[in-house]
């Protein structure tokens, strides 16, 4: 009987030991787990950008850069120009990055992929999507414009938004932003293609 209860109680003090060392093991096991964790890094955006050197056309001496910079989504377009007349000068985005004609229109029209009326950016009634806009030049010749969109992007395929192959147009007038399908800016005195 004191044999029985030996083993009984040997069996009961090594299963305890057992359980002891299990819940030890699971514990040291949470700890690796804890130390060993590692985060992802955080994903970042790149910058994408393009720059379009401008030529003069239709015989002017206008010139200049146009750059795009592309970050979360929103295009940034900065553009300087010389040699312009002073007063207000159209700029727009056409179909082509094609300025090989003396008066540039190798570059064809504004460039239009939803089929909108032409009109002032951001117009509820309707515009394309190369209708940047108005910029003034001083009695220096000197211009420049900045614009900010997220309806267009830099080599992302979509043929709404991406503005690689088109063409950046300098207008000898302003655009009145009500005659179609231009604007009646005029003669094209300026171009760039965008090409990546």
């Amino acid at each position: 009987m004191k044999k029985i209860s030996l083993v009984c109680s040997l069996f009961a003090l090594l299963a305890f030991v057992g359980c002891k060392n299990e819940k030890k093991d699971a514990e040291n096991l949470d700890t690796m787990n804890d130390t060993i964790q590692v985060e992802a890094p955080a994903e970042t955006e790149v910058t994408k950008s393009v720059s379009v050197t401008m030529e003069p056309k239709s015989k002017s001496t206008a010139q200049g850069e146009v750059y795009f910079s592309e970050t979360n989504g929103v295009v940034t377009l900065e553009a300087k120009f010389s040699g312009l007349t002073p007063g207000t000068h159209a700029i727009h985005l056409h179909e082509k990055a094609d300025c090989s004609a003396e008066d540039a229109t190798s570059s064809g029209g504004h460039w239009n992929p939803t089929h909108s009326k032409h009109g002032k950016w951001g117009d509820a009634e309707g515009y394309h999507k190369g209708d940047i806009g108005n910029f003034e030049v001083g009695e220096d010749g000197n211009g420049k414009i900045t614009m900010l969109t997220d309806q267009w992007c830099i080599g992302c395929g979509d043929e709404d938004k991406d503005i690689i192959g088109k063409a950046v147009i300098v207008h000898e007038g302003q655009d009145d932003f009500k005659t179609q399908p231009t604007g009646d800016a005029g003669g094209r005195v300026s171009c760039g293609g965008i090409i990546k």
